[in-house]
């Protein structure tokens, strides 16, 4: 018998569902009605990327996403078999197949439909059977069929893949080369996947088996950027992992390789005559139809060139711009800021700071969590080469503990050197936590952050004392997380070493979002657990006052010392 307040079978909330979305080989407009219509009506949109960041799945599939899906960004711990997890390659990847399962789980066990895209065919070569194989015992789960790269392929090719009785084998290029040989000589007719780095071993054993005058080399197959080549003519250095080498049984009829992918159209404004991509044109129009979508589809491939024709032609290249927000409140965003995100096709960046940015029709967003800045900056970049308008959005001030260093320090690698970087600055949130008591950076101070994720303790701890010690206040970015408890007591203990407990330490949390709060401690009373990843700390110095007033607390850090030039010791 139920008793008040308990669940009933009837009031639990069912069970969501699981949907393996095959995408095809990477057109967008040959994703399947059912597929697109899944997409746009799901609840969690789930993608698998490498360290990169950058989604194939979810770049073919974002013409039929809608505003405000939940996003799952499932990020390969390793891509190759170097891995220093004490179960190896397979052992790291196992792991994280459980990890991501229980992810979708959570979802699913809350009742939202969660579909999970694979490029191709969700079973064919795909990262979906290893969910499908963790959850499709707990929870109801549909496959949608997607067109298979073996099938984009023989398309590109122009020529019959296999007729009568002739066997087509399917094979990785990451078999041996002796067992490549043999099965390449046992069948009529072959496709042989997973090259990439493969591709030596694959043409020799093309060669070793007398296949290598018959075979075909594609690349990218259905998008803007295919390549068709005859199989001996490729560079084994030029080999990316989606391409496919294909040796038709029958002998073929038409003339290979087929003539190359059409340039990318140029769509000129009827109304001010500006011309710019086809792709960059569709990005700016209102998602309000089917036939956008379709054609915001066939764009979203586009390879945009930036040569001096363009130019000439009034298409500038795609770019990076790095902004911040402010640390909270909407009128702490400049209008430079503003004016870069409405002039946006694309808006990279931590979840939470995207949601602070209002929607606009047309414009693409790109979500990720807080632990993966290179792999972010990687894929603005990466867009922006294909004539994106890219903004990577940070809270407060880009260049401080956020997102610009990471854009700059990505972009130094050559394959970038033709994207244009710009930084925008914003209101740090040390001077917004600093404004709401007074003035307690008046004076010289430093910035510290006291996450060790990107530098170890022990070079923390050395900044800590350098700055303590030469009497300087201090504003301390990212103090503790659900996952980094000790460092804020750690931090106290050390300044005790050089600073009075007395000494005014400000704690501002959320300033400028709905749960504002400021307070004001003493140093030897500062109690860590009172500190999470949302509190900024400003550590005052010697010169640090406190004031009362009939409206409060101020603090302000005094820019004269007693004697010109003469800091005073902690004992004075």
């Amino acid at each position: 018998m139920d008793t008040p307040g308990s669940a009933t079978a009837e009031s639990r909330t069912p069970p969501g569902k699981l949907w393996g979305v095959g995408l095809g080989p990477g057109d967008p407009e040959l994703v399947t009605v059912k597929a697109a219509r899944i997409i746009g009506q799901a609840d969690v949109i789930a993608f698998h990327s490498a360290r990169h960041g950058r989604s194939i799945s979810k770049g073919i599939a974002a013409p039929y996403m809608r505003a405000g899906q939940l996003e799952e960004h499932l990020v390969y711990p390793v891509t190759t078999e170097t891995t220093d997890h004490p179960g190896g390659y397979q052992g790291a990847i196992d792991e994280f197949y459980e990890q991501a399962a229980e992810r979708l789980a959570r979802h699913l066990a809350a009742g939202r439909s969660v579909a999970l895209l694979a490029a191709g065919d969700p079973l064919f070569y795909s990262s979906y059977m290893h969910m499908h194989r963790r959850l499709a015992d707990r929870f109801e789960a549909e496959i949608i069929p997607g067109i298979t790269s073996v099938s984009a392929a023989s398309a590109a090719l122009g020529t019959p893949l296999v007729e009568g009785e002739q066997v087509l084998t399917i094979l990785p290029g990451t078999m041996p080369v002796d067992e490549l040989t043999r099965r390449l000589r046992d069948t009529e007719a072959a496709a042989i996947m997973k090259l990439g780095r493969t591709y030596p071993g694959v043409r020799q054993a093309l060669s070793d088996s007398g296949r290598l005058d018959d075979a075909f080399y594609i690349e990218r197959a259905s998008s803007t950027r295919q390549r068709v080549l005859r199989a001996g003519d490729v560079d084994d250095a030029d080999v990316p992992y989606f391409s496919i080498t294909l040796v038709p049984g029958p002998t073929p009829t038409t003339p290979l390789p087929p003539a190359k992918a059409e340039p990318a159209a140029v769509y000129q404004d009827p109304k001010t005559h500006e011309s710019r991509s086809a792709a960059n044109h569709l990005a700016t129009q209102p998602v309000s139809n089917a036939a956008y979508r379709q054609g915001r589809a066939h764009a979203a491939d586009v390879q945009v060139s930036t040569s001096d024709q363009e130019f000439a032609q009034g298409n500038p290249p795609g770019h990076v711009v790095v902004v911040g927000l402010g640390p909270g409140a909407a009128e702490w965003t400049t209008t430079e800021v503003h004016e870069a995100l409405a002039d946006a096709t694309d808006l990279v960046g931590y979840t939470t700071y995207l949601n602070r940015v209002p929607e606009r029709p047309g414009q693409r967003r790109h979500a990720s969590d807080n632990r993966v800045e290179s792999e972010r900056a990687a894929m603005a970049l990466d867009l922006a080469s294909r004539g994106a308008r890219v903004v990577v959005v940070s809270s407060g001030d880009p260049g401080v503990f956020a997102m610009a260093a990471a854009v700059l320090e990505e972009a130094a690698d050559p394959q970038w050197r033709g994207v244009p970087v710009r930084v925008l600055p914003g209101m740090t949130a040390a001077n917004a936590v600093a404004s709401r008591v007074g003035a307690p950076l008046g004076h010289d101070y430093a910035m510290i952050s006291l996450s060790d994720r990107l530098k170890p303790w022990e070079v923390v701890a050395q900044r800590l004392s350098a700055v303590a010690a030469a009497d300087m206040a201090i504003a301390v970015y990212n103090p503790a997380s659900s996952q980094r408890t000790w460092q804020v007591g750690a931090m106290r203990d050390l300044l005790l070493e050089h600073r009075k407990p007395d000494t005014p330490v400000v704690l501002g949390r959320d300033v400028g979002g709905p749960a504002e709060s400021v307070r004001v401690v003493q140093l030897g009373e500062l109690e860590p657990a009172e500190v999470d990843m949302r509190t900024l700390l400003i550590i005052g110095a010697s010169t640090t006052a406190i004031q009362e007033t009939d409206r409060g607390v101020r603090v302000y850090t005094s820019r004269r010392y007693a004697r010109a030039g003469d800091a005073p010791s902690p004992d004075a």
